[in-house]
């Protein structure tokens, strides 16, 4: 799965991932009240193939810290971590497995693609997306036709994350298109 590159890292376990970063514990002026600061339960993650990071302090549990600091970087890292895609070669299983064709509807018969933020493989398939659209100059409907799937659909999967969306705003902006809304 690896291989040098570390944009690949994304796509490694959680503890593969912490492995490849510098970990580092401190004290938080976050929640706590009169037990803040007590404990280093705050965590900052930093990627050292990548110079990435990011931290996690909305916890006083260091292992909840640590979790969302992972969650964190993956989503830093599908953001700012771009590669350059083949566009004839076939879209990878991980977003082949997120389609399917609808059964009812006003779309039904059309394929659909479907991911929530929740899912384990959200960050890595959006970085797939955000590369898929820098090649494409930022035009969402030439990545939907490259998905197999509506503009309209593809859309609105890149606008149920806040990250996502802001991420592909600078690429659209970039190539001198206007924001999606």
């Amino acid at each position: 799965m690896h291989n040098g590159d570390p944009r690949d890292d994304i796509l490694l376990s959680d503890e593969e991932l912490v492995a490849r970063c510098d970990v580092h514990t401190y004290k938080s002026s976050g929640p706590g009240g009169q037990h803040r600061n007590k404990v280093s339960s705050a965590v900052r993650l930093k990627h050292r193939a990548s110079g990435v990071s990011a931290h996690g302090d909305d916890s006083r549990s260091q292992h909840q810290n640590k979790a969302m600091a992972i969650r964190r970087l993956r989503m830093n890292m599908a953001c700012s971590l771009r590669r350059e895609i083949d566009l004839q070669s076939p879209v990878p299983p991980m977003v082949k497995e997120r389609l399917f064709v609808a059964r009812g509807g006003d779309a039904k018969g059309a394929t659909r693609f479907a991911i929530g933020s929740k899912d384990a493989a959200f960050w890595p398939v959006a970085a797939w997306v955000l590369d898929l659209l820098e090649a494409v100059e930022g035009r969402v409907s030439d990545a939907a036709a490259v998905v197999g799937v509506s503009t309209a659909n593809l859309t609105k999967v890149l606008q149920q994350e806040r990250h996502l969306l802001s991420a592909v705003q600078e690429i659209r902006k970039r190539h001198g298109l206007k924001p999606l809304t």
